[in-house]
């Protein structure tokens, strides 16, 4: 009883957001991040090599209008905690419900699945906000005839690049169809994994940097959470390589073979990505152990220092033994400069000492 008592202090007591799930049917819709309460907010851009509109749609039958237009459709939902509005939106536009339970599901791998009618795909968007930290944004994207669903959890992404050559009809994205809109979407969110790695390297030199002139307590808690910050970093960026070569391999008609060809571009990006993300796990793995390393030679400067010290003062602790002593007939205590001497002894000794030690290299 006693141990159930202990263990019931440590045990959080709100429910976490996977408790929120257990017990639940598959396909249940059930938002899964930190942004509650908050309301889907939809915005179109559609395109073609003359037309280009943007727009907020009234309702959701003004959404779903797109998905039978001539032009290319992209359809940005920002914000996936409305469950209710979720749910509408994926069955008006035929979508399984295992993939509505994915979209809102924040802490879902990275994944692809095909459908017979639509490709569905989960990616971590990560960039680095004004505070200079990393945010993790879950995206989801749905491609079909026409039209790409885009699911994010909020304003900022990635995506102001693609937004911009489609606005000014650069490149040719404005003349191609709706999955080299994905294509450029999945390439925006892979390019700026260099952003966020070039921001992981700059952290790991300067710790590096730190370590090696400096060691401190607080560094080492500061190599942990770079190294938690790795791993995460790595756990949404792996699959990634995987999904794309998928999406190259892939006999759906909803790709064609022009998209596969830039899409073996984002997969050679992905290849280098994934070796950067391993270097920079093994360089911060490596820091801890340099940090206890200069910790531990900085500790054998100090013994070596108190050692010298012990060295020095144990002769002349020995004198100074000897004259201290109580006995009547000891002659030098009787002699008119043995007080002299002795301090001649002692200095001569120590002088001594300093020279061979210097020429040892131990000072």
């Amino acid at each position: 009883m006693a141990r159930r008592k202990r263990l019931g202090k440590i045990l959080p007591k709100k429910a976490s957001k996977f408790q929120k799930k257990m017990g639940k049917a598959p396909g249940t819709i059930t938002y899964m991040g930190r942004r509650e309460g908050g309301t889907s907010v939809v915005n179109i851009l559609e395109y073609n090599e003359q037309i280009y509109n943007e727009h907020i749609p009234g309702d959701i039958d003004a959404i779903v209008a797109h998905k039978e237009l001539p032009e290319i459709s992209w359809i940005d939902i920002v914000g996936i905690s409305d469950e209710v509005f979720i749910d509408k939106i994926g069955k008006r536009f035929g979508l399984n419900p295992l993939v509505l339970e994915d979209i809102v599901d924040t802490h879902q791998r990275p994944k692809i699945d095909e459908y017979e009618d639509y490709i569905f795909s989960v990616f971590k968007m990560l960039y680095i906000n004004e505070e200079q930290e990393i945010v993790y944004e879950h995206v989801a994207m749905v491609l079909m005839e026409g039209c790409v669903l885009v699911f994010q959890e909020m304003d900022d992404d990635v995506f102001k690049g693609v937004r911009q050559r489609i606005k000014s009809k650069s490149g040719r994205i404005r003349t191609r169809g709706s999955d080299y809109l994905l294509f450029a979407l999945i390439d925006a969110i892979v390019d700026n994994y260099f952003v966020v790695l070039e921001h992981l390297n700059h952290k790991i030199e300067s710790l590096e940097e730190v370590v090696y002139d400096n060691p401190t307590p607080e560094i080492a808690q500061e190599i942990q959470q770079i190294k938690k910050e790795v791993l995460r970093i790595r756990r949404w960026i792996f699959p990634v390589k995987e999904l794309i070569s998928r999406l190259i391999d892939t006999e759906n008609s909803l790709i064609t073979k022009d998209t596969k060809v830039f899409l073996r571009d984002a997969l050679d990006h992905s290849l280098e990505i994934n070796e950067s993300i391993q270097i920079y796990r093994e360089m911060s793995m490596s820091l801890m152990e340099m940090y206890m390393s200069n910790m531990s030679n900085k500790m054998n400067e100090v013994m070596k220092v108190l050692t010298i010290m012990a060295s020095i003062f144990i002769p002349l602790t020995f004198i100074a033994g000897i004259y201290g002593m109580n006995f009547e007939n000891m002659p030098e205590l009787h002699f008119k400069y043995g007080y002299y001497y002795v301090w001649g002894l002692m200095i001569a000794l120590f002088i001594g000492m300093m020279i061979y030690f210097k020429r040892k290299n131990w000072l």
